[in-house]
This record gives structure tokens, C-alpha cells and sequence, in this order.
């Protein structure tokens, strides 16, 4: 049922096989799913006079409302960039996210809370036919949700829909709870495991909400672009001819769709500037429609064919593998500054390194100037922007 309700929404929505149109199905689905729940447990509520069966029919309203998040959050991020916001809206993505995940923080709260109270003050259970089978139901509705979300996760990789998808699970473990109480109360007439129960999916809940929100978080804070893009963005870069290296590869991502990145690459002094730049337009062009990036490429010009250059390249690189063999260096050149010459070079230190930037950089221009005295050295100290 899940392919042909995709294949239909794909053929007759103008959404159809879109990132924000698997949002918007999934929203669609949700809000159908639980509008039919909530109906369901209102008339079983009304017809057997159980105040809990209407309550849960009240959850699957304000279920509801979350999927109503999921469908504007997929609707606002597509929107194009404008004057305020020139890169998109596709973090807002992330944000109808956070609130998903924050309604599943609240229902772990109020399970909890409802839980201690039934373990401080247990009360005896009323079992209702019709309560299991309004129960039985919502859960296999919910499975199916938490199914077909994550047919849809799979399908974008958009974490609102792995969230959506988390609060249905959670809802079958809270719901499945209700029904164990019940059957320890049925067989033992014990009314305490109903607060135990609860207390334990509780954990469960607030578990599975913290999961999420640290996948949320991460693309919201500025987390490393995947070795993947990082390897493929290179690659093409160093497919120009006169490339010789890249460095200083940073990725910026406002939204999954919408990636815009810089690099460095290395190209000899002496060669055509026209050249090189039709080069590094070809790659940054090639980047754009293979990859979808917008790429930016600055021409870091190096001398080649040197020897004393070459000479301190080798004697740089064994300086900084006797210091630290984790450490990396580039664009190394010979500057003239205030008449005198002087060895500039960028360190890349890798975020596990127990000496902050500062230590680092005292400690090279210590040694370089005991080891390498006819050229004071300038060293710039940074971290890679791709997280290696």
C-alpha cells in the first residue's frame, strides 16, 4: 500500500518525487491517519462511556498538529532565496524538525509525570473491551505510519520525516505500555505496574528524543560536509590540468539542497592566468551540475622548480613530522617583509590535538628558527574545515 500511495502522490502532485513533496505526503498521511483515530475513539468513547478512550482521541488531535508542522516546515523550506535569506530557507527544515522532536519531549514529560503519580498513588484499572480493541488499532495504524515515514526517510534522508517517524514508534511503545498495564491488572490485580510500565517507556521516549535532536542540531550548528563530497569536490578540482593540489575546503550547507563551498587550489606561478582560469571555471561548472554546489575556487599560484623553495619544502615537512607527525602543511612560499625574506606557511592540526592553535604555533616558530635561522618563519595555525 505504501509504494501505490508514493506512486500515485508522485504521478498526480505537482510535488511528486520532490524533497518537500515526500514532506508533504508524509504530513498528509500522518494528519489523514490520525483525524480517522481520533474519529474512531470519539464515537467508541461516546458509545461505551470511557473517558479514556476520549482522552486518547484528544493525543491523536494534537498528533494531528505535529503532521500539520511537517507540511508547512516542507513547504516554507523549498521556497527560493529572496532579498532577506539570498541562500534559501532550507534550514527551516531543520527547525519543523526540532519542534517534532520537542513534542516527543513532552509526551516523555507527561508519561513520566503521570507515571510517578500512578507509582505513589496506585489507583485500581477499569478493563474495557473496547478499550483494548480502540488501543489494538492505534497501534497498527501507528506502525504503519512509522513504516511508511521511513520508506520516506529512505527515500530524501530528510531527518523531519526521521523524527515524524520516532514519534510514531513511540507512540505504538506507549500505547502497547496501556495494554501490558492492563493485562498485569486483569491476571495479578496489581495496579502498581501501570506506573513502572509507564516509567520505563518514558526513558524509552526521552532517549529516542535526544538521538534526534543531536542529528538536528549537528547541520544546525555547522557540522563537517561528508567524506563523500569532500573526496568528489577534490577530484573534480584536481582533474583540471594545472591543479596541482587543493587545500582549505570548506562547505557551507543551507538547507541538503542547497550547498555552496570554497576551495584553494595550488597551480603553477608561471602559467597562463587565462588558462588557469578557464581551468578552475570548467571544475567549478562541472561541480554544479554534477554535485549541485556552488562552487568557489581561489588560484593559490606556487613556485615551482625552485630549489631553495624545494629545499624548505622538505626540510617544513620534516620539521613538522618531527613535532607532530598528525599535522599537515600548504601553500608554503618565500615573502619579502620589511626587506628581509621569511618562510609563510598554513599548519593544519587536527581537532584531537591535546595544544591549542596558539601553543602550536610557538612551539614551530621556536624550532623553525633553531633549525632553519636563515629564513624567520610566518606560520598561520588552523583547523580543517572538512572535520578531518
Amino acid at each position: 500500500m505504501s509504494e501505490l500511495i508514493i506512486k500515485l502522490f508522485n504521478k498526480k502532485s505537482r510535488f511528486g518525487g520532490t524533497r518537500e513533496g515526500y514532506s508533504v505526503l508524509s504530513g498528509i498521511a500522518g494528519l489523514s491517519c490520525n483525524l480517522l483515530l481520533c474519529a474512531v475513539k470519539f464515537i467508541i468513547g461516546a458509545l461505551s462511556g470511557s473517558v479514556a478512550i476520549t482522552a486518547d482521541a484528544v493525543n491523536n488531535l494534537s498528533d494531528g498538529a505535529t503532521n500539520a508542522v511537517t507540511i508547512t516546515g516542507a513547504l516554507l523550506a523549498s521556497k527560493e532565496g529572496d532579498r532577506e535569506h539570498p541562500f534559501g530557507h532550507g534550514r527551516i527544515e531543520y527547525i519543523s524538525a526540532l519542534i517534532v522532536t520537542f513534542s516527543i519531549f513532552i509526551m516523555g514529560f507527561e508519561l513520566a509525570k503521570s507515571s510517578v503519580i500512578k507509582i505513589l498513588h496506585p489507583k485500581a484499572l477499569t478493563f474495557s473491551p473496547w478499550y483494548v480493541a480502540a488501543l489494538a488499532a492505534a497501534i497498527l495504524v501507528k506502525l504503519w505510519m512509522a513504516y511508511f515515514n521511513n520508506k520516506l526517510f529512505r527515500l530524501t534522508d530528510n531527518i523531519n520525516l526521521k523524527a515524524v517517524k520516532q514519534d510514531s514508534i513511540n507512540d505504538c511503545f506507549s500505547t502497547l505500555a496501556t495494554i501490558a498495564a492492563l493485562a498485569v491488572w486483569v491476571i495479578f490485580k496489581s495496579a502498581l505496574a501501570d506506573g513502572i510500565i509507564g516509567v520505563g517507556v518514558a526513558v524509552f521516549v526521552f532517549i529516542s528524543g535526544i538521538d534526534i535532536l543531536k542529528e538536528i542540531i549537528g547541520p544546525l550548528l555547522g557540522e563537517p560536509p561528508s567524506k563523500e563530497l569532500t573526496d568528489e569536490l577534490e577530484r573534480i578540482i584536481l582533474s583540471a590540468p594545472l591543479v596541482t593540489g587543493v587545500h582549505d575546503l570548506i562547505v557551507h550547507s543551507y538547507g541538503a539542497e542547497n550547498i555552496i563551498a570554497s576551495a584553494h587550489a595550488e597551480v603553477p606561478a608561471d602559467a597562463d592566468i587565462v588558462e588557469i582560469h578557464d581551468e578552475i571555471d570548467r571544475a567549478e561548472r562541472e561541480i554544479a551540475e554534477k554535485l549541485g554546489v556552488v562552487m568557489c575556487i581561489h588560484m593559490d599560484p606556487v613556485v615551482q622548480g625552485d630549489e631553495t623553495l624545494m629545499y624548505c619544502r622538505e626540510k617544513t615537512a620534516e620539521l613538522i613530522n618531527e613535532y607532530d607527525s598528525r599535522l599537515g602543511f600548504h601553500d608554503l612560499r618565500i615573502i619579502e617583509k620589511d626587506g628581509e625574506k621569511r618562510l609563510s606557511f598554513d599548519v593544519v592540526v587536527p581537532f584531537e590535538s591535546e595544544k591549542d592553535n596558539d601553543e602550536i604555533k610557538r612551539d614551530l616558530t621556536l624550532l623553525f628558527g633553531d633549525r632553519l635561522k636563515e629564513l624567520p618563519a610566518d606560520i598561520t595555525v588552523e583547523h580543517s574545515y572538512t572535520g578531518e
